[in-house]
């Protein structure tokens, strides 16, 4: 009987362990079928094909930005003759300008009234088209230099919820400048450097959905963020930011040149999907350099390597 009763003493911790443990293993298997809210799920991209259809008598040359309108026209700039060319969503040709102002054609940005504003590094200046290519503003004398009036080679425009306007400044100057809506200086910040707040080539520059400054500081491998008067906030590090572009949920998309391929990042500036390799194919790229979407989230590319524009269709 003495034998019987610590048997069943034993029988019953034993049971209780085996109870908890599978208890453990059936929550274990429950949460890992459930999908987790920390996992962002992918968003799918097709290509759509040749895009844009123009004529011979405008052959592109290296493509370098990309920007859309509130009409959903496509404006694209490329190195080559009139290198502000706009086309239609379908990427048919309605109008195109440039010979006359632009020598080195690199960032592309469309403001909320739908002019265009372009960085001709060759120039060193930054201009402000109407829709229609009417040159509105000219920023920078044309020389290369460090005054508050001048540029070294400017990359990209954002602008504030003034209409005020950010200049990356760029691959000279490394540095920020912040000018009215009406062209007039207001500051500027940054230093050659690696250390929080300096820059090794500032190269993309944006507003994001909480009202931050994004700059790609493109060859320290990272973002910085800073608000509208120049103050750091924080960093993202781990990829070369040469393009930023923004879709209709808030989420930042990179163009990464250096590993030729699209970056999608979450609100912490994580990488949550990435796609492309080097080539030639649709969905390959060769020095993706900007990038834009349009309003139905339909995202286009610019190359430089491969000379092409590429659009893909949001599945």
């Amino acid at each position: 009987m003495e034998m019987t009763r610590r048997s069943s003493q034993l029988v019953k911790p034993v049971a209780s362990l085996c109870r908890a443990w599978v208890l453990c293993l059936v929550a274990y298997v429950l949460a890992s079928l459930a999908p987790s809210p920390l996992v962002a799920a992918d968003i799918v991209y097709e290509p759509a094909g040749k895009f844009p259809q123009l004529q011979a008598e405008y052959p592109l040359g290296r493509c370098s930005a990309v920007a859309v309108n509130s009409k959903g026209e496509i404006y694209l700039f490329h190195r080559g003759k009139q290198p502000i060319i706009c086309v239609t969503p379908d990427g048919n040709y309605l109008r195109s300008w440039g010979d006359d102002h632009i020598t080195t054609p690199h960032g592309v940005r469309v403001d909320r009234q739908d002019n265009v504003w372009v960085t001709d590094m060759g120039r060193h200046r930054v201009l402000k088209f109407d829709p229609a290519g009417k040159l509105l503003l000219a920023l920078g004398t044309g020389q290369r230099g460090t005054g508050i009036d001048q540029f070294d080679r400017p990359t990209d425009v954002a602008f504030g919820p003034d209409d005020s306007i950010y200049v990356t400044d760029g691959y000279g100057n490394s540095r920020v400048v912040h000018f009215a809506a009406n062209g007039r200086y207001l500051k500027s910040w940054g230093t050659p450097g690696k250390q929080p707040g300096e820059f090794h080539l500032p190269h993309a520059i944006l507003v994001d959905s909480k009202q931050r400054l994004l700059v790609g500081d493109r060859e320290n491998n990272r973002i910085q963020i800073f608000d509208f008067e120049g103050k750091l906030l924080d960093h993202w590090d781990g990829y070369a930011p040469y393009g930023l572009a923004m879709n209709k949920a808030g989420e930042i998309f990179v163009a990464d040149a250096r590993a030729s391929q699209i970056l999608r990042l979450d609100s912490a500036g994580k990488v949550v999907q990435r796609w492309g390799q080097m080539g030639t194919a649709p969905g390959e790229f060769d020095t993706p350099h900007m990038l834009a979407f349009d309003s139905a989230d339909n995202l286009y590319i610019a190359e430089v390597g491969n000379s092409r524009f590429q659009k893909f269709l949001k599945k």
